[in-house]
C-alpha cells in the first residue's frame, strides 16, 4: 500500500546521506580592478557544499577568507587555487591570473612608516636611470630619512645613514658623483614630488644634482596670489591645473625652477605626512629613526 509518509522519510534519508557524501565543488570568478602592475584584483567564491577554504597565491601563501581582495606587485602569470573543504574532503580548482608591465615607470619605496608607489618621469631620463639602477643594486635599502621637515620636505640617499648611531648629524654624503641638471619648467614642486638634492648655486653654479640623494616634498597650501608672486620671482607659469594643486594639496613653489624634479608620489601621500610629523632633533634628523626598507622597480 502506498504510505506518503514513509516515503518522504526516505528521501529525506536518501537526501542526508547524499549530502554527507557528496564532494565540495569550488569555484570562484575573478574581477580585475586593475590589470597592470601594481594591481588589484577581487576573488568572489561560488564554491558549493564547503564548510571552509583555502586560498594559495603567488608564493604559495595561504588566505582562509570566503571572498578577499589581492594586489599584485609585479606583472606576470600568477596561478590562484581555490581549495574547498567539506569534512574531511577537499577538492581544488586553479586559474591563472595575467598581470601586465605597468605604462609608466614605477617604483615602490617601502619605509617604516609604510610603502609609497613613485612614479619615475621619462621627461628626466638620466635622474630616472640613476635612481633605478641604484635601486636595484640595493643602495639605498637600509637607508635613514636623515632631514626632515615638516611643511618643506622629507630627505634620504646619504649612505652614511645606514647603521649611524643615534644623534650623528648626517647628510654629507652621497654616491661619490653628481648628475646633470635636468631642470624643467613643465615640471613642479606640488607635494609628493620626487626631487635630486645638491649644493648651493654658490659652489655648483651648473645646479648639478646629488647622485643619491633625493627629497620628497611636503609642502603648505598656496593660495593663487602667493603663487603668482613666486611666478614672477622664479619666471615659472602656472596654470590652472597647478594652481589647484597647490590651492589644495600644496607644496614648495619657491623652490621651482631650481632644483631637478623627476618622479611623484602617485599612492601613499599619507606616508609622507606620518615622516614629516615626527619629532626632529638638531640638524633635523628625527629623533625615532626612520628608514627605507627596500626601493623595488615595478616591472
Amino acid at each position: 500500500m502506498y504510505n506518503p509518509l514513509k516515503i518522504s522519510i526516505v528521501l529525506f534519508i536518501l537526501a542526508l546521506i547524499g549530502s554527507s557524501c557528496s564532494s565540495p565543488k569550488p569555484a570562484f570568478n575573478v574581477n580585475y580592478k586593475s590589470i597592470t602592475a601594481p594591481a588589484e584584483v577581487e576573488f568572489t567564491n561560488l564554491s558549493e557544499n564547503s564548510d571552509t577554504f583555502i586560498w594559495t597565491i603567488e608564493d604559495n601563501s595561504e588566505n582562509k577568507d570566503t571572498q578577499f581582495t589581492h594586489r599584485f606587485l609585479m606583472s606576470g602569470r600568477y596561478p590562484v587555487t581555490l581549495t574547498a573543504v567539506k569534512g574531511k574532503k577537499m577538492k581544488s580548482m586553479t586559474k591563472d591570473i595575467y598581470i601586465s608591465p605597468p605604462e609608466k615607470c614605477l617604483v615602490r619605496m617601502l619605509t617604516s612608516k609604510g610603502e609609497m608607489i613613485i612614479e619615475l618621469y621619462n621627461e628626466t631620463p638620466k635622474h630616472r636611470d640613476n635612481f633605478i639602477q641604484l635601486a636595484e643594486d640595493g643602495f639605498y635599502d637600509g637607508l635613514l630619512f636623515h632631514r626632515v621637515i615638516k611643511g618643506f620636505m622629507i630627505q634620504g640617499g646619504d649612505p652614511n645613514s645606514r647603521n649611524a648611531m643615534s644623534g650623528v648629524r648626517l647628510g654629507n654624503t652621497g654616491s661619490g658623483y653628481t648628475i646633470e641638471a635636468e631642470i624643467r619648467k613643465d615640471l613642479f614642486h606640488i607635494k609628493g614630488s620626487l626631487a635630486a638634492a645638491r649644493q648651493g648655486d654658490q659652489v655648483n653654479p651648473q645646479r648639478a644634482s646629488s647622485g643619491s640623494q633625493f627629497y620628497i616634498v611636503h609642502g603648505e597650501t598656496v593660495s593663487p596670489e602667493n603663487l603668482q608672486a613666486y611666478s614672477l620671482q622664479n619666471g615659472m607659469s602656472y596654470g590652472e591645473e597647478e594652481e589647484r594643486l597647490y590651492r589644495e594639496m600644496g607644496g614648495t613653489p619657491y623652490l621651482d625652477g631650481l632644483y631637478t624634479i623627476f618622479g611623484k608620489v602617485i599612492e601613499g601621500l599619507e606616508i609622507i605626512d606620518a615622516i614629516a610629523l615626527e619629532p626632529t632633533q638638531v640638524g633635523d634628523r628625527p629623533v625615532n629613526n626612520i628608514q627605507i626598507i627596500e626601493i623595488q622597480v615595478i616591472k
